[in-house]
């Protein structure tokens, strides 16, 4: 039967979820951190974020005038 864990004290509902979430995000950690591809600056990122948001709000207002 699976070990419940308090939920004042953690966000998983047992010790079995907690222990797989924790191999998980460990796993995809250590893969980004093999990741050979060139890296991309935060700014970079977030100019390209900013620019596709401003248009989906620019389509949105001209598509209820």
């Amino acid at each position: 039967m699976p070990t419940p864990l308090d939920p004042i004290v953690s966000e998983f509902a047992t010790v079995e979820e907690a222990e797989a979430y924790d191999k998980w995000f460990r796993e995809k950690v250590r893969r980004s951190m093999a990741d050979t591809r060139p890296r991309i600056p935060h700014e970079e990122v977030m100019a390209e974020i900013r620019a596709k948001l401003e248009a989906k709000i620019k389509e949105k207002e001209r598509s209820q005038s």
